[in-house]
């Protein structure tokens, strides 16, 4: 089947891309071959795939008309957003955290759902793989929540728990000691706003940085407060964690459950927390999948055979992840 559409050339060029690499992303997904001359776009294939390459064209298109820049990724935007049956533009149009340029906002359903879920819960959790923007979201949504005033601080926090290693000692101040375990936090904050504003924020307690075990006899008010790396928390450190929500104050809880690092006794607060909480009005959990994942295409093929390997692996394996997730 071979169909055509007429784009303004605003749109066309845009389709294309750097070296046509949205363009090829678009056959590529969709196995459909596109054909661009000038303004007019050419869809060759079989009928199920040219009508579902032409709604993704018209998709993108309608995006580019609005300023928004196109690249590989959106196209994998663009499709998870259509096999949801939602429209796009409500997903990538939706600019959480803007700053010299740069805007900051989901790419997938889920993470539209995610955002909104922040903006309209105090407490609110995202659960899933690595890649698919859960800290970096939280961040921005803080950042943005701090410009407007919405908050007087930001407080982002994780337990002290080593990937299967041990630092040991380390040498110079606090800052010095628990940078190892919170630089993924920094590297998010230095990618929301200028580094210098970062480091006055942080002098003045307007941003904190710390380890989870520094939250216990504190009451936080007026804060948005972030805990990443919360498959890492006992029952008892959640618990502690979630009875510091103060007056004024909203809270992201971030995590993996198939990335526990706690001895194999201790249960994962983050998978226990689900079915405590699961019920209570103000409290919302968002869970992330493999096709959340927006960092490089190897990241989200790497999530995927790890969970299928989680599916083929011993008996003893699966009860071990049945008796953390009861």
């Amino acid at each position: 089947m071979r169909q055509t559409i007429e784009l303004s050339n605003r749109a066309a060029s845009a389709l294309c891309g750097t070296n046509d690499e949205v363009l090829r992303r678009v056959e590529s997904t969709i196995d459909c071959q596109i054909v661009v001359r000038g303004n007019i776009v050419t869809l060759d294939g079989d009928a199920t795939a040219v009508a579902n390459a032409l709604a993704v064209v018209a998709e993108m298109a309608d995006l580019a008309e609005n300023g928004l820049t196109l690249e590989e990724g959106t196209v994998d935007s663009v499709t998870g957003s259509l096999a949801q049956e939602i429209k796009p533009a409500s997903v990538l149009g939706d600019v959480v955290w803007s700053h010299r340029g740069r805007k900051v906002g989901p790419k997938t359903p889920n993470q539209k759902r995610y955002v909104d879920s922040i903006r309209n819960n105090t407490v609110s959790f995202g659960v899933g793989p690595a890649g698919t923007g859960k800290t970096f979201l939280a961040v921005a949504m803080a950042a943005a929540a701090l410009s407007r005033g919405e908050v007087n601080r930001v407080i982002l926090t994780r337990p002290a728990v080593e990937a299967g290693e041990r630092l040991g000692f380390l040498p110079g101040d606090l800052m010095a000691k628990i940078d190892p375990y919170l630089r993924p936090l920094f590297d998010a904050l230095n990618d929301m706003l200028d580094p210098e504003k970062v480091s006055d924020h942080l002098e003045r307690g307007v941003i904190e940085v710390a380890p989870l075990a520094f939250m216990r006899g504190r009451t936080l008010n007026d804060s948005f407060i972030i805990l990443d790396e919360a498959q890492n928390t006992t029952a008892e450190q959640m618990k502690m964690f979630l009875t510091r929500l103060g007056f004024g104050s909203r809270m992201v809880i971030t995590g993996d459950i198939t990335q526990i690092d706690l001895p194999k006794d201790q249960d994962s607060g983050l998978v226990v927390v689900a079915d405590v909480l699961s019920e209570i009005e103000g409290i919302d959990f968002v869970r992330f999948g493999a096709d959340d994942v927006v960092r490089h295409r190897l990241v989200q093929r790497i999530v995927e055979a790890y969970g299928a390997f989680a599916e083929r692996a011993a008996p003893e394996l699966h009860a071990q992840r049945d008796r953390r997730q009861a």
